[in-house]
């Protein structure tokens, strides 16, 4: 043990060491303040910025500049950097496709993305000093559109968390608030993008590690359905989990730039560099040829959304339906069935692969983690005794419900676990048709951004999101307000199941004053584009009726 604590530290040490030290070895105009010319550039679309370089009217490597600069005060803040590769991105921008549909744009990327060189560690200090190969698929496009990565961000170790916490890279605070959670798995990411560090980056996604990061740091992002977005030549911490099966999707500071991000993306045919994409051009979807209805889940019957996120999603409610469009409350087929089917598939390995790269006994866990593990490493008959504990005597049939899914499964075991999967998209496809539905409005998460080791309490809050995972939905976040100390008040609230018992504990809207609150707008699967255009008709509704969200640190 004593070897593996010594390894352990040397490699945190010696990361945090090479990252500290690229940062300090940068030339001196990555470390001065912003002049006015920098700041219009962080301040411009990511579209007129690709245009103007193309016109030769902007240097590509003077944007990067400004860009780095800025990341570097985010880091500074938020610590929500891992692989600063700002020196060698100099030379990539020198060298950029500057005739590209993303021509000079800078890309953030989440620390799993696979850049030849560069680690990706992924929070396992066993993986430090281990650099890829190759390209991702994702990488091999975005030069060849002409953008230029710069920056990796930051992860829960395990990626399976809405905070962003490892040993190697420590805990990246949340830009609008630093004693709170920026989300997780692609927390690092939204830290870096809602403080003007970025304006487009690239998450995963496999149970709302894009969406709850939008929600918690008030950003735009659309989870894409499997197949969409490239995924190819990328680390992961569970290789082959296809139970709920994992998304790349990209992230952007505004919906505009998300939208000319996918455009572009998909433009450049990514079936053609990822096998694993869909031959699916980016269509036009016109929502203006009739009245829409817009289905509300106003709570899955497990968490019921916190005072700030029920405030948010009546906003929108309220301004759809002030606007003509249809509204109705809707009851589909149980999000708590598919809360308890997800939490069977996601971990049906008892959490072996996803933990396997741990320094056993030496390298920290997530603590949102170490709770279902717990659980999954309990001899069968202590599990059995504490379930009955919790179905009988606590008569908590939700919990229990989930407990129930909690072990190492065999194949014969799994195997109707996707099947029930299936069946279980089949009925949400009826309801679906049943009710005419355009879009699902509910909340990204019950509760606006934790307080740091929130998990903790809250880990198995998180179905508002995962269930659209399950169902492999297209999914959007946008973000709508911000917690008010006086309007969002619980008042009396008697939980009523320990899901929802633990959640709670961590809501405080005097503590969360300030925090972003977003809404999640749902289609159906591979409906990205109609996805899109249901987010900007919130948003456009909003912005007339004089409620449009103020990004932190300018336009």
């Amino acid at each position: 043990m004593l070897f593996q604590w010594l390894s352990h530290r040397r490699a945190c040490n010696d990361k945090q060491e090479e990252r500290r030290k690229r940062i300090q070895d940068l030339p001196p105009i990555f470390h001065e303040p912003l002049n006015v010319g920098e700041q219009g550039i962080l301040d411009t679309p990511v579209g007129t910025l690709s245009a103007a370089i193309r016109a030769h009217t902007l240097d590509p490597v003077d944007v990067l500049t400004a860009y780095a600069k800025k990341a570097l005060r985010a880091h500074a803040e938020t610590n929500c950097l891992t692989e600063v590769m700002i020196a060698a991105a100099v030379g990539w921008a020198k060298n950029c496709n500057k005739q590209g549909p993303l021509a000079g744009v800078p890309v953030s990327l989440k620390d799993t993305v696979g850049v030849k060189g560069w680690d990706g560690c992924i929070g396992y200090s066993a993986w430090v000093g281990k650099p890829a190969q190759k390209d991702s698929a994702l990488v091999r496009l975005l030069r060849d559109a002409g953008a230029v990565p710069f920056v990796k961000t930051n992860v829960p170790i395990t990626l399976l968390s809405f905070e962003s916490s490892n040993d190697v890279f420590g805990r990246t605070t949340n830009p609008h608030k630093s004693s709170h959670s920026p989300g997780g798995s692609t927390g690092g990411e939204a830290a870096l993008l809602a403080y003007g560090g970025s304006r487009i980056g690239i998450g995963t996604d496999v149970a709302g590690s894009v969406r709850a990061p939008a929600h918690y740091s008030g950003i735009y992002t659309i989870k894409a359905s499997v197949g969409r977005f490239l995924k190819m030549g990328s680390s992961t911490s569970m290789p082959g989990q296809e139970g709920v099966a994992p998304v790349y999707s990209p992230m952007a500071r505004t919906l505009d730039d998300l939208e000319y991000f996918w455009k572009a993306v998909i433009g450049m045919e990514p079936w053609k560099y990822d096998h694993s994409c869909l031959p699916i051009p980016w269509r036009t979807v016109d929502l203006s040829k009739k009245p829409l209805k817009w289905g509300v889940m106003w709570d899955d019957g497990v968490v019921l959304p916190s005072p700030a996120c029920q405030r948010a999603l009546e906003i929108v409610v309220n301004t759809l339906r002030r606007n003509g469009h249809e509204i109705i409350a809707i009851n589909p087929p149980s999000p708590y069935g598919g809360l308890k089917l997800g939490a069977s598939l996601i971990l049906a390995d008892g959490g072996k692969t996803c933990t396997a790269p741990m320094r056993t006994w030496v390298e920290s866990n997530d603590v949102g983690m170490v709770q279902p593990l717990r659980m999954l490493n309990l001899p069968s008959f202590l599990r059995r005794l504490y379930i009955f504990y919790v179905r009988y005597i606590k008569r908590d049939e939700i919990y229990a419900g989930i407990l129930d899914g909690w072990y190492e499964k065999k194949v014969v075991e799994f195997w109707p676990l996707v099947a029930k999967r299936e069946e279980y998209k089949g009925r949400w496809f009826d309801f679906w048709k049943e009710e005419k539905l355009d879009f699902v409005l509910t909340v990204p998460n019950a509760l606006p951004a934790v307080p740091h080791d929130g998990m903790k309490n809250g880990f198995s809050s998180c179905g508002y999101t995962f269930l659209f995972n399950l169902l492999d939905y297209s999914a959007g976040v946008l973000p709508i307000t911000h917690v008010d100390s006086s309007a969002d008040q619980l008042g009396t609230f008697k939980p009523r199941n320990a899901i929802e018992r633990y959640a709670y504990l961590d809501y405080n809207a005097k503590d969360m004053h300030g925090l972003p609150v977003g809404v999640q707008v749902v289609g159906q699967r591979l409906e990205e584009e109609k996805v899109m255009e249901g987010m900007k008709i919130i948003k456009s509704l909003l912005r007339r009726e004089g409620l449009d969200y103020k990004l932190l640190n300018g336009a």
